[in-house]
């Protein structure tokens, strides 16, 4: 199940989803998960889907690898769509059962609201696999520096957020690695009922905060080795400029805005 957390892995390559700017793929991902929530109707939804589906071949990432982040939410959009159906009200009942109703708007509203978390994850995992750490940090510290004005540290807390992203795929790492060697000293964490499952990981806890600090010091002391002193003074090897691409994707974000607008108007 660790394995499947694919949050804040980089994977390489050469497209044109990869050379976009950092700052246009920021923004985009906004207008996305805008879009997928102003969203009505199954005509915008399906056009939701094909942008996805559009942006996943274009970046030449693999379903397969993207479903995979998937599974470890699973759980929590089976109890959305659990809770859509029960407890949306509707005025045509498709099944009644004392005080148990089920409505055809509260079915519908259910796989609407699933579609909608499962695109909503796809798409925003799409932004760390085809960014780096480095790009993602310089498009934040570059969308967010109007707020230097107000003496925000804008560039500290880009670098920190884009830091926490890095490492997620290697605390799961580790923790999978420590789970290996508490099962190889006999230690289960896979039978038994929900509160001896989450007794069972509690020895996983002072382990893994250990091998955490001991990686931040770690990397505290790299920094401090390259003189690293925050943003003050601080120049870049790679100058971000927009391309024609550039706006050709903001273009197609506002079309799909304004299609799902549109779509959301017309009853079914």
């Amino acid at each position: 199940m660790l394995k499947d957390i694919t949050l804040g892995q980089y994977f390489p390559g050469n497209t044109v989803v990869h050379r976009l700017d950092p700052r246009i793929k920021l923004l985009l991902t906004l207008v996305y998960i805008t879009s997928l929530f102003i969203a009505k109707g199954f005509l915008a939804y399906v056009l939701m889907l094909a942008v996805l589906l559009a942006c996943l071949s274009l970046s030449k990432i693999k379903p397969k690898a993207a479903l995979r982040g998937l599974r470890p939410v699973m759980i929590i959009i089976l109890i959305t769509v659990i809770l859509n159906i029960f407890f949306s009200r509707g005025e045509t009942v498709l099944i009644q059962y004392r005080s148990i109703v089920i409505t055809q708007e509260g079915l519908f509203t259910a796989i609407f609201m699933a579609a909608r978390l499962m695109m909503l994850i796809v798409g925003t995992f799409l932004l760390t696999y085809t960014t780096s750490p480095i790009a993602l940090t310089d498009g934040l510290e570059r969308m967010l520096n109007p707020l230097k004005k107000i003496r925000l540290p804008i560039h500290e807390l880009a670098m920190m957020m884009s830091i926490a992203l890095r490492f997620i795929p290697t605390l799961i790492e580790e923790t999978d690695k420590i789970m290996s060697a508490q099962k190889a000293r006999g230690a289960d964490f896979e039978t038994g009922g929900l509160l001896k499952r989450a007794k069972a990981v509690l020895p996983l806890i002072i382990p893994l905060f250990i091998s955490a600090i001991r990686r931040a010091d770690e990397l505290a002391i790299a920094m401090e080795s390259r003189c690293y002193h925050g943003g003050e003074g601080r120049t870049r090897m790679n100058i971000l400029k927009t391309a024609r691409r550039d706006y050709v994707a903001l273009l197609g974000g506002a079309c799909v805005v304004a299609a799902v607008v549109l779509l959301g108007r017309i009853p079914l």
